[in-house]
């Protein structure tokens, strides 16, 4: 792994915003650089571009910037336009819900149980657990990449499975990388879910959510045949700006979105309203017939400038991935050797291996880390606790539950009856009432620390600093007293000291 000490040389001016500041949420937003911002002022003022429906030179010169911009969006991610097509979206929750619209809309015109079967992966982000709600039960969650493989291999009797002997449809989601704990996983199951002969495998498509793993990661899609079916993507994760997502779909597997019932504005040939009603809709590509209305062209012109400022800047994802797999070892090296005076760790960290190859392993690992803090005898601080403190020192984290309730689940150890109990008492996702952030001893979130291109060592130095300083018991702020039972975090600061209790 190597780090790009170039960044250092170019951040104050490309980055004004980040001065002074520690900003450890890229998993939430990226940052834009100021040349981006510059470069799309100055096509906005030195055009005139038209709402792209219309037939003006202004609207043509917006149509002709949106498929330039389209075919330089899949050539960035390695995805040949002969094989795959790009639609426009505006984020990439938007992109699974047209998936799973279209594949409801097919299950009830062809389907005999009108709905279709869906598998996801524990480490799912909430966007993607969503979809289970239109599949009226016939859902699954795989709680392991073992029981994905098993699945895979056939080896995996349940009824609750999908099963082609009954004609239904099959989807099967995951995330490229989870949100919460930078954990990757396998990106060869999309092409061993096609090549499968098993019967109960058949008329399954994949869906891959890449909104985490595309930020530091170069997305592969030179072999169409092992390629996911859908690729969700949020650009404002990789560049900063725009806000804008898409949908990469494998041409041969298209289809299953012409069934998609709804139409709007642009993706139609001919409509009527009066008598009987009729509709012929767009068909010549993919993205035609699924754009409603007019697309945010402004949008996609800033994607394209975003495409080209990036690649001056950081030459490559390829380089981008070596320099933060570089930075989160250094982070979770810091982290993991962090210790209170008795010996007890400062923090707890989320993952499926907690050995520091797994960290630096860029295939196995992205540029993320979750973590709670422990007092010096093992009890836990709250979250939001940890989020205030360094927003205080200019240290800007995620803290909650990081819409990831599978892995919330699974790492903190939090059985349903648990979540519903601490519902009953007043939780709620999102909240910031502190006295519900430890509940019968367990954390209800974690913090997170994501990073990006544009980080630097000092970032994560400065962060362990804070750690240190703040939460060890041999640090300036010394922890007073506690009520593990409760769960309760107040403090007060007095003459730069911090009081829990």
């Amino acid at each position: 792994m190597s780090y790009n000490k170039r960044i250092e040389s170019f951040r104050d001016e490309e980055y004004p915003m980040l001065r002074g500041k520690v900003y450890l949420d890229h998993g939430g937003t990226t940052i834009y650089a100021k040349s981006l911002i510059e470069k799309f002022s100055t096509k906005m003022i030195s055009n005139l571009y038209g709402n792209p429906h219309s037939a003006s030179d202004p609207a043509h010169l917006s149509g002709s910037e949106i498929d330039r911009i389209r075919e330089e969006t899949l050539q960035f991610f390695g995805a040949d336009p002969e094989h795959f097509d790009l639609i426009f979206t505006a984020n990439a929750t938007a992109a699974i819900k047209l998936v799973e619209e279209s594949l409801r809309d097919l299950a009830q015109a062809s389907s005999p149980s009108g709905t279709f079967w869906y598998g996801y992966h524990k480490d799912a982000h909430t966007s993607l657990v969503g979809v289970r709600e239109l599949t009226f039960g016939a859902h699954h969650c795989f709680k392991s990449d073992d029981e994905v493989e098993q699945w895979l291999n056939g080896s995996l009797p349940s009824p609750l499975l999908h099963t082609a002997s009954s004609g239904t449809l099959g989807l099967f989601a995951y995330p490229g990388q989870s949100n919460m704990t930078g954990r990757r996983l396998p990106l060869a199951w999309p092409g061993k879910l096609r090549r499968s002969t098993l019967p109960a495998l058949q008329d399954t498509y994949s869906l891959l959510d890449a909104a985490a793993l595309a930020t530091t990661c170069q997305l592969d899609f030179s072999d169409p045949e092992a390629a996911p079916d859908f690729t969700s993507l949020s650009f404002y994760k990789i560049f900063g700006f725009p806000d804008l997502g898409a949908l990469i779909v494998r041409r041969k597997s298209g289809h299953i979105l012409s069934w998609r019932k709804y139409f709007g504005g642009g993706t139609v040939n001919m409509l009527t309203v009066y008598h009987e009603p009729m509709v012929h809709r767009k068909d010549e590509t993919l993205h035609d017939a699924l754009e409603d209305g007019t697309l945010p062209f402004h949008n996609i012109i800033a994607l394209g400038c975003a495409i080209e400022i990036h690649k001056k800047l950081f030459t490559s994802m390829t380089s981008i991935s070596k320099h933060t797999s570089f930075l989160i070892q250094h982070l979770y090296s810091g982290l993991s050797q962090l210790h209170h005076r008795n010996g007890n760790p400062v923090c707890t960290i989320y993952n499926e291996s907690s050995s520091f190859s797994h960290y630096a392993n860029p295939t196995l690992q992205g540029a993320t880390l979750a973590f709670n803090i422990c007092r010096f005898d093992g009890t836990y601080i709250g979250n939001t606790t940890i989020e205030s403190l360094a927003n205080e020192r200019k240290i800007f984290l995620r803290s909650g539950g990081l819409c990831n309730p599978g892995g919330i689940a699974s790492y903190l150890k939090v059985e349903p009856w648990q979540f519903k109990r601490a519902y009953s008492s007043g939780f709620r996702c999102g909240g910031d009432d502190e006295e519900l952030q430890i509940i019968h001893g367990k954390p209800t979130g974690v913090v997170r620390a994501s990073l990006g291109a544009m980080s630097t060592i000092e970032d994560v130095d400065k962060f362990l600093d804070f750690i240190r300083e703040t939460f060890a018991d041999t640090g300036t702020y010394q922890l007073l007293k506690h009520d593990s039972h409760q769960g309760q975090d107040s403090f007060a600061a007095k003459s730069g000291q911090l009081f829990l209790g």
